[in-house]
């Protein structure tokens, strides 16, 4: 099996497309024009990145039924420096939480005396990076783009979380995260196969259950981005020609709550509409790591400094990001 076929027809699906646009031809409909299009567009993306997602919740959970929180903060606590950063972009990297979800685990990793600066990359990694997300970006954007994105947004997890170790910013956590006692730890005790299988199957479950919603409305944008608004327009606001065109992305991508299966549709409706590279991974970053409701729920467990120097750290070094894919994307597509 070729890499192409495998990535085409396999993570892409691209045979799902075919099917359903012969299904709406067969009812009598023109996929070429904006309503059968945004049509084939909504239903292939919302059945391929279920798929994709449920296949690889299942996979991971199945994984981290080994690794409860208990264990993991046994084996982090071993390190320091800047293997501690990158144990805890690692970790993050394997999580398929948004970043709503990954604000218990980061306070049971801070309440239990781990290093801030692994915390806070364990933070920045977990919602920007999973293994679903990874499959659906080769699917969606290549290969090439797809390692480009993980890279850099597990570069940028390291990064941040050496910068807030080296300022020493202790203080400004809340006090009642180092009294969390722990209470809502999940205690995984040993195993069976068939209760581990059982115990993926149900994290999926949740976890699509939980995501669905959030896939749909990023589908729908997709689609209305994919078929009805002009390629000059998206091209005049978020191309290469327009110097402002990260910033004004890293902006309108903070206030959305999404997670990163619902930002890929609209990424892709971008793409295909020629927006710059660099500033469609600046959005998705922009909406998978500073949305407002995750910046709410901070502010509850970080004073208003360090969650200022969180929000400054992630900003700079999306902006940064976006730019330098913006002039050196041609290599990636």
């Amino acid at each position: 099996m070729s890499w192409e076929f495998f990535q085409s027809q396999i993570l892409a699906m691209r045979w799902l497309n075919d099917l359903i646009g012969r299904g709406l031809e067969s009812l009598g409909l023109d996929i070429k024009s904006s309503f059968a299009g945004s049509l084939q567009f909504f239903i292939y993306d919302v059945i391929k990145i279920s798929v994709l997602l449920c296949v690889f919740i299942f996979m991971t959970a199945f994984i981290q039924s080994y690794f409860p929180p208990e264990r993991s903060k046994k084996i982090m606590g071993r390190f320091r420096g800047i293997f501690a950063n990158l144990i805890g972009a690692m970790l993050g990297s394997l999580t398929p939480f948004c970043a709503c979800s990954s604000i218990p685990i980061f306070i049971g990793f801070t309440s239990a005396g781990l290093p801030l600066g692994m915390t806070f990359s364990f933070l920045i990694a977990s919602p920007m990076i999973n293994p679903g997300s990874f499959a659906l970006l080769i699917s969606v954007f290549g290969a090439k783009i797809a390692f480009a994105y993980v890279i850099i947004g597990f570069a940028l997890a390291v990064t941040g979380g050496i910068v807030i170790e080296n300022l020493h910013m202790g203080e400004y956590v809340e006090e009642k995260v180092y009294n969390h006692s722990g209470e809502n730890d999940t205690k995984i005790a040993d195993m069976t196969i068939n209760q581990r299988l059982k115990f993926a199957r149900n994290e999926a479950a949740e976890t699509f259950t939980y995501l669905f919603k959030y896939i749909l409305i990023g589908v729908g944008i997709g689609a209305i981005i994919h078929n009805w608004i002009p390629e000059k327009f998206i091209e005049s606001i978020l191309g290469n020609n327009n110097p402002f065109g990260v910033i004004l992305a890293v902006i309108v991508g903070t206030p959305i709550y999404a997670d990163i299966f619902g930002t890929i549709p609209i990424a892709e409706a971008l793409l295909a509409k020629d927006a710059a590279l660099g500033t469609i991974l600046s959005f998705m970053m922009a909406v998978t790591d500073l949305s407002l409701p995750s910046l709410i729920m901070l502010r509850k467990v970080l004073k208003p400094r360090l969650l200022g120097t969180f929000i400054a750290i992630c900003v700079v070094g999306i902006i940064i990001i976006g730019y330098i894919f913006n002039f050196c994307g041609e290599i990636f597509i």
